[in-house]
């Protein structure tokens, strides 16, 4: 790619991840391209489809997630780990609310978005497993928990998100301290990792 074309493409996933993380992935593109300071012609030269850019803008995302996990794993103490990357997913959200919905969504299908999100998901159960093997974590947390968590979180940032917009931050603190208590009563059966990865897909899938 050009020194130009690159240029250009950098710019176009800088504007989409502001703009969709300010007012969600349905703006309109000449808007993006206006943001970006390029033309329409010129976004659509780098991205064919919406799709495109979308699974461009998740993989900054996926960065970002990257970021809190390999912290979270450096942390000596499982459970200030376990905890940390569960405070860092749910800031991701609240700071893009637009894309709070999309967020809790696999990337787009595209190979290296599809590896990256495997192997933080592979991160994530290792920092499961240290909390709970240090007693910090409740025996019967599953891993599907946490994306109920983040769907749960993205309807208070929906719900609360311009007029109470730290609500979100009383959700996450009150369910790691639910986490984190030791096990009074059996839980209801967690979903399966089948239900979930169908309950994650977007309304268009």
């Amino acid at each position: 790619m050009r020194a130009d074309a690159a240029r250009n493409r950098g710019l176009i996933v800088d504007a989409a991840y502001k703009v969709f993380g300010e007012r969600g992935p349905a703006v309109p593109l000449e808007e993006i391209a206006a943001e970006a300071g390029v033309g329409i012609a010129t976004l659509y030269r780098r991205f064919a489809t919406r799709d495109e850019l979308l699974a461009a803008v998740a993989l900054k995302h996926i960065e970002s997630y990257e970021r809190a996990l390999r912290r979270a794993l450096e942390n000596p103490d499982p459970w200030q780990g376990f905890s940390s990357f569960v405070r860092a997913v749910t800031e991701i959200q609240a700071r893009h609310l637009g894309m709070a919905d999309v967020l809790i969504s696999p990337c787009p299908g595209t190979p290296d978005g599809d590896d990256r999100s495997m192997a933080v998901f592979d991160g994530y159960l290792e920092l499961v497993r240290r909390a709970k093997e240090s007693g910090a974590l409740r025996d019967d947390y599953a891993p599907e928990d946490l994306p109920i968590l983040l769907m749960a979180n993205a309807g208070v940032l929906r719900g609360t998100g311009e007029v109470a917009p730290r609500a979100w931050k009383r959700l996450v603190e009150y369910l790691l301290q639910a986490f984190s208590c030791p096990k009074r009563r059996s839980l209801p059966a967690a979903p399966s990792p089948a239900q979930i990865a169908r309950a994650l897909k977007s309304p268009a899938d």
